[in-house]
């Protein structure tokens, strides 16, 4: 029996969206001029690396990265890349690699959920039904990646809770699959969760350990901050219909190495929400702050009967940020955990003096509970959670 396509269109809040405080129009004559240049010269670097790629006979090929939904929708997102002919989507490897890949623009991508075909996408302001395009031998329609190769669509689809398979396919390549994560209308708890230092050691405020731990580390002997996969998993027993989003500032180039870290050390599951940083035309590179703002913002409207628990650290701007939160939307934040970093994981003359040069606490109204460890956080806050469940 044939099946019925899928309504898509493409998303505009995940890349080069940001709010009009980020926009590149309103940033000071010489920071305008800076940024205009840098990407200008990222822009020549991607078309003279793509005629050296094409060349040696690379081809596009689809990074599938693990989406969420609701009931009535779902957010789906991918990215083109140039690659060998042999080469594996969404292989474990060194962050250094992920960076230096070369975004393959304007790609023709079909997508799929469970099979059933995605059938419009939407061009400039208007949704159109896309002709199919028979010189790439495309059996249905298809959506077109960004410039730098970002593909953000939006399915118009009533999914039944649970997980479902998001297939992505390009010319010359098998398809490409990736995990999407259907939250039930019944879950009123979800939990927004930061990556670095949070769950995994990076040590992020010490810019060099960061680039080493980001790019040169092996994926394999990334090492998982004590007890908050126990505390995360005191959570989910709370709260079994809970989805867990990972908001990080980490670029997607790395995003395979931190779905393997969630999986081998028994994170729960969930959707990465993580930064594209190719300088774009528009809003150039959103700063951390911004990113994570404007993600949680989008989780808000997307789950408007859902509260959320924020779980983040002090080395960079998570208690502010989550303040923030807090206060932009009242009643919707139920806690915030924060995993305070010890002297030797903050940078220069603090960590020789024994003391910290961290964020302070959230000043708000909703309960902060805070310790070095997740064994330290759970002593205080399951108590409170089981209280308010």
């Amino acid at each position: 029996m044939a099946t019925v396509p899928i309504p898509a269109r493409t998303a505009v809040t995940t890349f080069d969206a940001a709010s009009k405080r980020e926009r590149l129009e309103v940033k000071p004559p010489l920071i305008r001029f800076m940024r205009r240049t840098i990407t200008n010269g990222f822009g020549i670097w991607s078309k003279a690396s793509c005629m050296v790629v094409r060349r040696l006979g690379w081809y596009p090929r689809v990074e599938p990265y693990v989406g969420y939904g609701t009931g009535d929708y779902s957010r789906l997102i991918c990215r083109t890349v140039y690659a060998p002919e042999h080469s594996q989507s969404g292989a474990l490897s060194r962050g250094i690699r992920g960076m230096l890949a070369i975004p393959a623009s304007r790609t023709h991508v079909q997508a799929s959920i469970d099979g059933v075909p995605l059938n419009t996408v939407q061009v400039g302001v208007s949704e159109v039904y896309d002709k199919v395009d028979r010189s790439r031998d495309l059996g249905g329609e298809y959506a077109i990646s960004d410039s730098s190769g970002y593909l953000d669509l939006v399915a118009e689809h009533r999914l039944s809770p649970g997980i479902h398979r998001v297939t992505y396919s390009v010319n010359r390549r098998k398809p490409v699959g990736a995990n999407l994560y259907t939250i039930p209308a019944s879950a009123k708890v979800g939990i927004i969760s930061d990556v670095d230092d949070t769950i995994m050691i990076t040590q992020a405020p010490v810019i060099w350990k960061a680039a080493w731990n980001l790019l040169f580390l092996d994926p394999k002997k990334k090492a998982s901050v004590p007890g908050m996969s126990v505390l995360f998993a005191r959570i989910a027993d709370l709260f079994p219909d809970a989805p867990f989003f990972y908001l990080s500032t980490s670029p997607w180039n790395v995003e395979s190495s931190i779905r393997h870290f969630i999986t081998d050390h028994g994170f729960p599951e969930g959707p990465l929400l993580l930064r594209d940083l190719d300088p774009r035309p528009k809003t150039f590179v959103p700063s951390g702050p911004q990113h994570k703002l404007e993600f949680a913002e989008q989780l808000m409207a997307d789950f408007p009967d859902m509260k959320f628990i924020l779980v983040g650290d002090d080395g960079q701007k998570d208690p502010t940020t989550y303040a923030t939160i807090a206060r932009r939307y009242p009643g919707r934040v139920l806690a915030i955990a924060i995993r305070q970093l010890s002297p030797k994981e903050t940078p220069g003359l603090a960590s020789v003096a024994g003391l910290t040069s961290t964020q302070p606490m959230p000043v708000t109204d909703v309960p902060v509970f805070t310790g070095t460890t997740g064994s330290n956080i759970l002593k205080t806050m399951l108590p409170y959670l089981k209280a308010h469940m």
